[in-house]
């Protein structure tokens, strides 16, 4: 068996600076695939690009607003979801504590319509700023699987999750993400082998090259089998604070001579999906 990865540019239409670089990276070949935020001002202009490059974004459901840009709304004024002047919470935590399953499922199905009125119907799905894992309080991974396996999606949900986390789940965890592995299997939902990302800051990495070199460890490692690296690239300028550079610093790596030589090195071969 031969390893395979899907490279995403996540959060397509989180605003136009992030969008121009996704698009560009996407026309240019350095990423496979990325994921459209629907709820934001800059989404319609995202889905647009999406079109013209022919590329078939996954549905990266949101329910938070993002730190630094003025609140997003949702698309279904689903109570548990927002806070009392109608906009999404940028604290995963607030959501974590109050959310209800019907809400999530309800704002999931809104952001799918939205998708699909501008052309665009997606066969993956996967979740912004991790939410629906149940890593900042209620978990509506079941649900989310449900939805998926109703809409036929792939969902983003590695089989071995050892290498996102940097070693072995605490039991607790362990035994809910066997759990998950199980349940998206009986349910036919397609999921990568694992996933990787970066987790860092720009003070933890010191420097791009410890980015890179981060990156190129995870490539050495990866598993047989199909998988995803999902990356965050964008300007700068267009993220406010520490994040900007870290974003800026992972679009310079997907351009970078010694990043694409080592992936020829070591046989990797991109693909757009884990799924048939």
């Amino acid at each position: 068996m031969s390893r395979r990865l899907v490279i995403t540019a996540d959060d397509l239409g989180r605003e136009s600076g992030t969008t121009e670089v996704i698009a560009a990276l996407l026309a240019e070949g350095n990423v496979t695939a990325t994921t459209l935020i629907c709820v934001s001002p800059a989404a319609e202009r995202a889905a647009e690009l999406a079109r013209e490059l022919g590329v078939l974004p996954r549905l990266h459901v949101t329910l938070t607003s993002e730190r630094g840009l003025p609140r997003w709304r949702p698309l279904d004024a689903a109570a548990s979801l927002v806070d009392p002047d109608g906009t999404l919470t940028d604290d995963p935590f607030a959501l974590g504590a109050r959310g209800e399953a019907s809400d999530v499922v309800r704002e999931a199905d809104a952001q799918l319509r939205w998708m699909r009125d501008r052309g665009l119907s997606p066969v993956a799905a996967d979740s912004h700023a991790g939410t629906l894992y149940g890593l900042h309080g209620r978990s509506w991974l079941a649900e989310a699987l449900e939805w998926c396996a109703r809409h036929g999606f792939a969902f983003r949900l590695p089989r071995d999750p050892e290498p996102y986390f940097g070693g072995p789940l605490p039991p607790p965890l362990a035994a809910a993400h066997e759990r998950a592995v199980a349940h998206a299997d009986a349910l036919g939902v397609a999921i990568p082998e694992t996933i990787a990302t970066n987790r860092r800051t720009a003070t933890d990495l010191g420097s791009y090259e410890q980015l890179r070199d981060d990156y190129l460890r995870r490539l050495a490692q990866l598993p047989e089998g199909t998988s995803e690296l999902f990356l965050h690239p964008s300007r700068e300028d267009a993220v406010a604070g520490p994040d900007g550079i870290v974003r800026a610093w992972e679009t310079r790596l997907l351009r970078d001579p010694a990043w694409h030589a080592a992936l020829e090195r070591e046989g990797i071969e991109l693909t757009d999906s884990w799924w048939p």
